[in-house]
């Protein structure tokens, strides 16, 4: 009895510590890639914590966690997707924050750069060549490019010229690989690419406004880990993080 008591206490201490070390899991908007990563590096730095992360579009993201994706932390790059979850119950309540704002750039190659003073041009400096953008039918960055294109009376023109991408780091690969010789982006993804150049910033009257909500996936017993990691997220010592980045901080709600 004594053996076997002794083996049923070795099992629970295991499955305590496997539970103890279960990642806390956040998805972020791939634009978000580079700047959650460092932010998640400097909290584990100073947090003995296990984090996962995992990127893609907002729209994927969303579908996944809807499917039952086991994640604790969520980051769109657009409150559309953020509502879907929470149209569901799949958000804590109170949870929402309106975490950074965006900018949408015209992007070109810096090795075979296309030289544009307006906007307007862009429709006779393509000539047979495409546009990337990333989806417009689901992806964020997509939806802000076709809002921007419309008011400029530009997406007629545009429309049939469209190299579609399932994400906006995709549509930045086009442009700097010089698959499609411009693109729009966000500006945090132009800041880190070298093979890619600012040409203009689209007018921020021309679409939505990009910003990027936070949000703690509902759960029946909420970890004071992922509270502590979502708490980080929304201090001041990731926020410079994220500034230094090229995100703007969302005033105060």
């Amino acid at each position: 009895m004594k053996l076997i008591f002794t083996a049923l206490c070795f099992v629970l201490l295991s499955l305590n510590t496997v539970r103890a070390e279960q990642p806390i899991t956040v998805f972020a908007a791939s634009s978000m890639t580079n700047a959650v990563d460092e932010v998640v590096s400097l909290y584990r730095q100073q947090h003995d914590e296990p984090v996962r992360t995992s990127y893609a579009s907002s729209s994927a993201l969303a579908r996944q966690i809807a499917s039952g994706a086991p994640v604790d932390i969520y980051i769109s790059a657009n409150q559309r997707w953020m509502e879907y979850l929470e149209q569901q119950q799949l958000i804590q309540p109170g949870s929402r924050r309106t975490l950074l704002q965006n900018s949408l750039v015209l992007v070109t190659s810096t090795a075979t750069p296309l030289n544009i003073d307006q906007l307007q041009q862009i429709p006779g400096q393509l000539g047979q060549n495409r546009l990337a953008i990333a989806d417009p039918d689901h992806v964020p960055a997509g939806i802000y490019s076709q809002q921007a294109l419309k008011n400029l009376q530009l997406w007629s023109a545009l429309k049939p010229k469209l190299a579609r991408s399932h994400n906006v780091r995709a549509a930045l690969l086009l442009v700097e690989r010089g698959e499609t010789p411009l693109g729009l982006v966000y500006r945090t993804d132009a800041l880190i690419s070298n093979k890619v150049q600012i040409i203009s910033q689209l007018p921020a009257i021309s679409h939505q406004p990009i910003e990027y909500p936070i949000a703690l996936i509902r759960s029946p017993k909420q970890s004071p880990s992922v509270v502590a990691l979502y708490d980080f997220l929304l201090s001041a010592e990731a926020s410079a993080v994220f500034m230094r980045h090229g995100f703007q901080k969302k005033s105060a709600e």
